[in-house]
């Protein structure tokens, strides 16, 4: 989806509703490799990843957008409101290895960049993932959102914000939902495994790396063909809530999909990431003009499919 040219969204979003984790040592590339879905060793000083953290069963317990600050210095942004649960949780896998974890959140200020302020930052377009310095601040970029350019600025607190006019968090978070891809927060914890929120089609799992917590179930998925859930980008007119079950209108009796992430549309109602059976999103698709899908009940508010803005990896 893009904006009309009246409703093009430029400006600087205070993100209050994330964190940061810092792992700082000389294991720290080591100690992250065994925990996360990300190749963390063959990670550049120049770019960022998505990355999921995941338990035996491989269902995610929190995401991140990580990048190193140097070999020794790795920072990882997850939401707030799963920041000091993630944090105990790592910690009891620190063992022996010489890496310190810590709550860097009121060290470090986080800003969203929306818009052409975003394509100010640079001389052309990134690809996402791509991260630039600027002095002591961090800018990653990030896939767009409803077509407009985002980046992720990361800086010492203190310093100044970025420039630009600001913009609301419930916009940034619209623009979040519309990039399809969908952090972990509290009411998701443990939902899914990476794929059931496409993060192997936007660069949050690697295949080819050593193990790490439910490595095996998550690889499973993919070389067997057993993804039978993926994440759907939809439209309705009530308010969804993350961990809101979803269901088909024929079926009253079990939910096919979980709401993962949602927020208000600019010109009314509301947008969502949706992980759902893939077998009721293509019935919704063959059939555009019926009422398919419905937020909560059956009997809920109706669910219209949009376009994923990025291509699905293929199962293998």
């Amino acid at each position: 989806m893009t904006l009309p040219p009246s409703l093009q969204i430029s400006g600087i979003a205070t993100l209050t509703h994330l964190g940061v984790i810092r792992a700082l040592g000389e294991d720290t590339v080591k100690f992250l490799q065994s925990q996360l879905t990300q190749d963390v060793a063959l990670l550049g000083l120049a770019e960022a990843r998505l990355a999921a953290f995941c338990n035996a069963k491989g269902r995610m317990q929190a995401s991140f957008i990580l990048f190193k600050r140097s070999e020794e210095e790795v920072l990882l942004v997850c939401s707030r409101d799963i920041l000091a649960a993630t944090l105990k949780r790592l910690s009891m896998f620190v063992m022996r290895a010489k890496v310190k974890l810590s709550d860097a959140s009121e060290e470090l200020a986080l800003y969203g960049i929306a818009g052409s302020a975003a394509g100010a930052l640079a001389d052309g377009p990134h690809a996402p993932w791509a991260m630039t310095e600027f002095g002591a601040a961090n800018a990653v970029f990030l896939y767009p959102g409803a077509g407009q350019a985002r980046a992720l600025w990361c800086a010492p607190a203190g310093l100044s914000a970025p420039e630009g006019a600001p913009i609301d968090l419930a916009v940034w978070n619209w623009l979040e939902v519309q990039s399809g891809i969908a952090m972990v927060t509290q009411p998701i914890f443990e939902a899914f495994v990476p794929q059931m929120l496409n993060y192997e089609s936007v660069g949050g799992v690697n295949f080819k790396k050593g193990c790490y917590p439910g490595q095996e179930i998550v690889a499973r998925s993919q070389f067997r063909g057993t993804l039978k859930r993926r994440a759907y980008l939809v439209h309705t007119d009530e308010s969804p809530a993350a961990g809101q079950d979803v269901f088909q209108v024929m079926d009253s009796d079990q939910p096919c999909g979980l709401v993962a992430a949602a927020a208000p549309h600019p010109l009314g109602g509301f947008d969502a990431i949706v992980s759902m059976q893939t077998s009721a999103a293509a019935d919704a698709a063959q059939h555009p003009g019926d009422k398919r899908l419905a937020l909560g009940s059956a009997a809920g508010a109706a669910l219209t499919l949009l376009a994923l803005p990025y291509s699905l990896l293929e199962d293998i």
